[in-house]
């Protein structure tokens, strides 16, 4: 018998988490949009190893997509988004509708207001991290819990979650975990399941641009421009491959630099074909 327990109300999921306080339970959160792979089930058993109780919230959140975005088309599959959560250690999966996360007249949104959110895929998705961050926020204040792991594949979305963190005092302990990829080296998403076989062949182009990249600052190399003028050769040789960006920046606060060196981030964001992916790697 499943002992994975499924809520859809913000009332369920706080008296759960009562409960469980009440207990001296420490509480841990994965927040995802659903359609679960590995790379969501290294969270979910990364928490279920540092906290009593996990809850994984399933929720395809609508501000953070714009009109001509794929909220429509995004891949959706509850039952195995269940399988996954209760193999990997969750005792908790809050998959709520839209209609009890936001209000129909909601008009409050968390949003950091420096350049960090306007860097990398923010250029080309001005309000996606606003949606990320109320979401978060409300998820935040909904299940209270110690700690709240992340993928490091969204190394810009993590870094915004800690400062929005510390900002905002929230007294949660972010925790985000290493890239799970693929056997060819592609990096585990979502968004693979978009690509037919010609485009999963050609999307290996990011990955391999990545670990030519890091090769290079392993040798030594510390002239951004040179890694990433390496980098995007590398990519333009996939006729299938269109950069919308590949960049160097401080991995605390986003903004570019010319110089690698410890905390910085190289992260790249490539259409193949209409599919927009993404990939990085930190200086550690």
């Amino acid at each position: 018998m499943s002992n994975l327990k499924i809520a859809t109300t913000i009332k369920e999921v706080r008296d759960t988490v009562k409960e469980w306080k009440s207990q001296g339970l420490t509480v841990g959160l994965v927040p995802t949009m659903g359609y679960l792979h590995e790379g969501h089930g290294s969270l979910i058993k990364t928490s279920a190893s540092e906290c009593d109780k996990t809850v994984v919230s399933v929720f395809l959140n609508p501000t953070q997509f714009a009109p001509n975005e794929d909220l429509e088309s995004y891949p959706r599959d509850f039952e195995q988004d269940k399988v996954l959560c209760e193999k990997m250690g969750a005792d908790l999966v809050f998959h709520p509708e839209v209609s009890e996360m936001y209000e129909q007249d909601n008009a409050t949104f968390v949003e950091i207001l420096s350049e960090m959110p306007k860097q990398l895929c923010g250029k080309t998705r001005p309000i996606h991290f606003r949606g990320v961050c109320t979401v978060v926020s409300k998820l935040f204040n909904i299940v209270t819990p110690d700690k709240a792991f992340f993928g490091e594949k969204d190394a810009q979305q993590l870094a915004i979650i800690k400062r929005m963190v510390r900002d905002m005092s929230y007294g949660i302990e972010i925790v985000g975990c290493p890239i799970i990829r693929e056997e060819d080296g592609l990096a585990k998403s979502s968004r693979n399941t978009y690509l037919n076989e010609e485009e999963r062949k050609a999307a290996l182009c990011l990955s391999k641009a990545i670990f030519f990249g890091q090769s290079l600052v392993e040798k030594g190399e510390t002239n951004a421009n040179k890694v990433l003028g390496e980098m995007k050769n590398l990519i333009n040789k996939e006729p299938l491959a269109r950069i919308d960006y590949v960049e160097a920046v401080d991995g605390v606060t986003m903004m570019p630099v010319d110089k690698i060196e410890k905390d910085t981030l190289v992260a790249m964001a490539v259409y193949i074909g209409k599919t927009r992916l993404i990939d990085n790697f930190s200086v550690k």
